[in-house]
This record gives C-alpha cells, structure tokens and sequence, in this order.
C-alpha cells in the first residue's frame, strides 16, 4: 500500500490530497485567513451564562458567539481560572504547575452560573470550527496534540490509546509517561507511540511543555478575545496525524512549504526525509500531474460513479446526509439477484467510506443500500463497511442495517464539509449550468466496459467536441479502448446533441441504455 501526500500552494490557500494507491482518500484545504482552525487556543470573556441552555456564550472575536458547555468546561475549571487571574496580574512566572494548588473539582451535574460569570476571562481552545450560521464550539478543557502524545494542563490523568491492543505495550507505556510526567499535566499517550522508546516520547512532551510556557507568557498583555496559541500549520498538524512509515512520498509545488515539510519530517521521522520531494514542473501544475483535478471533478457532485456501472446518489438536507446506492442497467454475472445486490453493495460500501472522508461529512448519514433478503448477506456488508472505516479519524458509529435495509451512520463534524463545484457553465444555454464535462469521459467509459462485454460493434454518437477528444492524439482514448477491450469503437459526432449527451448503438442500429 502506498501513501502519498501531494501540497499544492497559491496565493490564497494551501491544499492537501492524500492518495492511498493513487486514489484520493482526503482533501483539505487551508485558507490564508483562517482563524478557528480545530486546536486554536484564546484567551477570551464570558459574554453571557445562559441557564436554560446551561452553557455560555463566548466573544473569541468571531461575528458569531462561540457556544460553550458545562459539560466542556472540564472537571479542573475552578484551577485554570485561578491560574489565569494569577498570571494576569503577574503573580505566577514559573509556568510549569509543580507548585501550583489546585482548585476542588467543579461539580460534573453543576449549572454554569454556578462557576462562570459575565466579563470573567477564560482559556477556550476550538473543538469545532464555524460552520454554517453557527459559530465556533469551544472547550475550556485544554489539550496540546503533540506527535506521540497529547499534554494535558490541570489534570493528573494518564491514559493510553485504546487501538493500541497489547496490553504489555499499554502497560509499557504507562509506566514510561508515570516517570516522564510533570506534575500538573495529564497526558494521553496517541496510537503511534506504539514502539517508541523513552527519548522520542520525551522530547515530544519537551516541545509541548516549551509550547504551554510560550502561551502562559503572552497572557499578561493579551486582549481579549485575541489567539494566544495556533494549532501547528495544517502541513505540520496533517503530518502529526496522518504520518506514518506507510508514507511513500510528499510533494510540495511551494519552496518554502517543502523546507517547513521536510524539517518538520527529520522531526518527527528522520528515516523518512528523503520521502519529501520538491516539484518544479512549469508545464504540468501538481493536482494535474498525479491525477488529483480529475479525481475532483469525478468524485463530487451529486453523482458519484463506481466500477461496474453501479453509482452513488449523495443529497444533503439540513438534518442529514442521505445516500442511495443503485446498481445502474448493467448486465452481470451472477446468478441471482440477491447476489447481484451483494457485489453493488460491497462496492457501495467501500466508495461510501471514501466519500465520507474525502467530503468530511458529519453528522446522521443514512444510507440505502439494495435489498438483501439474506441476514449472512447483510451482517457480511455490515462487517465489511465498519472495516472499511477503520482508517477514518474523526469519530463515528455505524448502526446495524434497519428492518427496512437502511444504514445510519453517525460521524464526528469538526470543520465544514468539502464542498466543490463540479457543474459548469452549460455551452448551449448561458443561464444554466451542467456537470463538468470531464465527468461525461468516465460515465462512457463506466458504459463502455458493459457493453463491450455483451456487443460485437459498438457504435458511439456524442456531440463534436467529445467526438474530437475521445479520437484526436495520440494515443486517443478510442485506441486505448480497442486495447482494452478488442473492439474499435466507431464514433459518429452528433451536431443536434447537447454537450453532454451521448448514446451507445449495437451494428443493427439499436439504442443501448445507459
């Protein structure tokens, strides 16, 4: 399996794609004026406690209030407002917490006016960013993500990844972060310290203790709301991650980005700096040389295409996201129809796990897979979905398939979905628009494959413009079809069709449905 991060630069934004074997799982993008990435800390003040809904309303310096729980306002609150007013007023300059006294836990079933006041200043770092009309969720719980482990002030809790299963490994672990530990500081030990010696673990926490000090001493003169701690650039925090030795390459099309990349890289993984490649074609942009732009256009929409002509129909309403996976008119193999839903399902199920990451959906996702009358069938999709998702960071439960075939997926949101145009301006009515034409190419070739299996001669009508595309060059997309498939497909342009419309004949003339 390879993996490969490919960052593309431009004036106004940064964007990453992460292929596994040449397909693109993952697709971010980070804007030069972004400032509520998930992780920023804030020193801000309580605009208003609202008892009814027992949480308060934050000024972080959004046009939205940020919304804050009691039940994120983390056990330890009473000791990080302490410390804060101590710090303020200059009173504390040894920032590591070995002889500070704690505060009594606030009450867990408390009330928020119970602890918090109007104009009261308080640390709230982002755990969701603005999305929609709603402003930025915040916690006044803190946490610093380091590469192997994540800091935690005011806290003395110690807990190791649950995906790390050995429990000598665990047990290993813990007893390294009980001697490393400063006094004041919890911390949670990240799935990838599995392995990692007591050095490596403990130069991390030295960068996240050097991290917190930075922070504490910007206090004193800070305005609110003002940022008083950024969460690594979205290079560096996808790396932290997402990096491990299954990484084959990153390419940076960015000089500067690619020396932050690398340094960042001989960092975390010395062994893997010769992995970070500079690129420097003029004539070919990096999104179009591995094949991300066409991935883009073919992969968004509300149509998402797969093998085999089976396709996804994706619609969100506001409540939800709700797919319906349809098998297309395909001829096939299988004996039964019961086995013909089966192979589209598994297929579905696959590209659905894709798109919940590539897009970032969140939320309830509803998904309507074929009907399966076999319970061993529908345990078997069930299975292979949830394996399918096992990769996916953000946090997510999958509900067995209901007595109807639905399937509901619940997935942590933390940012706003990924949300690209694919239609386009329509060439034969300004005023409309149509899905982008490259998407036109894959929906022939997904008809193609079907009907070259079942026809001698197929005969192709498409508009003029499509016609050139698919003949012209060398070698044209027609040669490599006969390649593929031992059959010339003949192809006949159609002025009366409009740019996007095309029909598949057999030799007797007659119309093959797609």
């Amino acid at each position: 399996m390879n993996k490969e991060l490919i960052i593309r630069s431009s004036s106004e934004a940064v964007d990453f794609a992460l292929l596994k074997d040449g397909k693109l799982i993952e697709l971010h993008k980070e804007q030069e004026a972004s400032n509520f990435q998930v992780g920023d800390i804030f020193i801000a003040k309580i605009r208003k406690p609202v008892a009814g809904l027992n949480a308060a309303f934050v000024n972080v310096g959004f046009e939205k209030d940020a919304f804050l729980h009691y039940h994120d306002l983390g056990p330890n609150l009473a000791s990080q407002l302490k410390f804060i007013k101590l710090v303020s007023a200059g009173k504390i300059k040894d920032f590591s917490l070995k002889n500070f006294q704690f505060e009594k836990e606030i009450d867990k079933d408390g009330t928020i006016a119970d602890v918090l006041n109007s104009n009261q200043s308080v640390l709230v770092q982002v755990v969701k960013e603005p999305i929609s009309t709603k402003g930025p969720r915040i916690s006044s719980e803190l946490s610093l993500a380091g590469r192997y482990i994540v800091l935690v002030p005011f806290s003395d809790r110690v807990s190791v990844s649950q995906k790390i299963e050995e429990k000598s490994e665990k047990d290993r672990l813990k007893k390294l972060i009980q001697t490393i530990r400063p006094k004041g500081f919890g911390i949670i030990v990240r799935t990838v310290a599995e392995g990692k010696n007591t050095a490596e673990i403990e130069r991390d926490l030295q960068n996240l203790i050097t991290r917190w000090t930075a922070m504490c001493k910007k206090l004193p003169t800070a305005h609110h709301p003002s940022k008083v701690l950024g969460e690594l650039n979205r290079a560096s925090s996808i790396l932290r991650d997402v990096f491990n030795d299954t990484f084959t390459g990153i390419h940076v099309d960015d000089e500067e980005l690619y020396q932050q990349v690398k340094d960042y890289v001989q960092e975390i993984a010395p062994s893997k700096q010769s992995i970070v490649k500079f690129y420097q074609s003029r004539d070919t942009p990096i999104f179009e040389k591995y094949h991300i732009e066409r991935q883009i256009k073919t992969s968004f929409g509300k149509t998402v295409s797969m093998s085999k002509g089976a396709y996804l129909i994706i619609e969100h309403t506001e409540a939800l996201h709700v797919i319906d996976v349809n098998s297309g008119n395909r001829s096939n193999k299988a004996s039964n129809q019961e086995d013909t839903a089966m192979e589209v399902n598994m297929i579905a199920a696959a590209e659905i796990a894709r798109q919940l990451r590539l897009r970032d959906m969140g939320g309830i996702i509803v998904i309507d897979f074929i009907d399966m009358s076999n319970p061993d069938n529908r345990k078997k999709l069930f299975d292979f979905l949830r394996d399918e998702m096992a990769d996916d960071k953000a946090k997510h439960k999958i509900l067995p398939p209901s007595k109807f075939g639905l399937i509901q997926i619940t997935r942590q949101r933390v940012r706003p979905e990924v949300n690209i145009k694919t239609s386009e301006e329509d060439p034969n009515n300004v005023s409309a628009e149509i899905e982008a034409p490259i998407q036109i190419i894959d929906k022939i070739n997904f008809d193609l494959e079907r009907f070259a299996k079942t026809h001698k001669k197929v005969i192709l009508n498409v508009h003029p413009f499509v016609a050139a595309y698919l003949s012209k060059g060398f070698p044209s997309l027609r040669s490599r079809w006969f390649l593929e498939h031992r059959k010339w497909v003949k192809i006949i342009p159609r002025d009366a069709y409009t740019f996007l419309e095309y029909h598949f004949y057999d030799k007797e003339g007659k119309m093959l449905n797609h």
